[in-house]
């Protein structure tokens, strides 16, 4: 069986507004049904914590969810509203935080190198070099 490499951005929301929401419920789901690439967690305990700590929701109760549900992302929102606390103030700070992100210079020239880009320190937020890292690892595994 294959497995999925996730390629919704961080930087993506949905309905709700709340950043990396959208990838977290894809890695997640994926994970529910053993699709996900195994270089990925379903939920970790960066931008992924962050977002659960920006709804307070619990890990387990969303993996849990996640697992026996397998909603679909419209659904995950609706969930989220019943379960979480959606605060305009948290949220904005969350996206502020995701967007605000660097990986460090290491993280950032082993993800450019593997991408077959060179480092000329034009990009430096963790959102656009893990979008290159997954596009990278995508087409190496689905494509190449």
């Amino acid at each position: 069986m294959s497995k999925t490499v996730p390629t919704i951005s961080s930087g993506t929301a949905g309905p709700l507004g709340v950043k990396h929401l959208p990838r977290l419920w894809q890695k997640a789901s994926l994970a529910a049904v053993d699709k996900l690439h195994d270089e990925y967690p379903a939920a970790g305990a960066g931008y992924d914590q962050m977002t659960l700590d920006a709804l307070k929701i619990d890990r387990d109760t969303f993996l849990n969810y996640i697992n026996s549900e397998k909603p679909s992302y419209i659904q995950l929102e609706a969930w989220v509203k019943e379960n979480g606390t959606i605060d305009a103030d948290a949220i904005a700070a969350h996206n502020a935080g995701v967007d605000g992100y660097i990986h460090s210079d290491e993280v950032r020239a082993e993800i450019l190198a593997g991408a077959g880009l060179a480092d000329d320190g034009s990009i430096k937020d963790a959102v656009n070099l893990n979008n290159l890292d997954d596009w990278a690892l995508f087409h190496k595994g689905e494509i190449a």
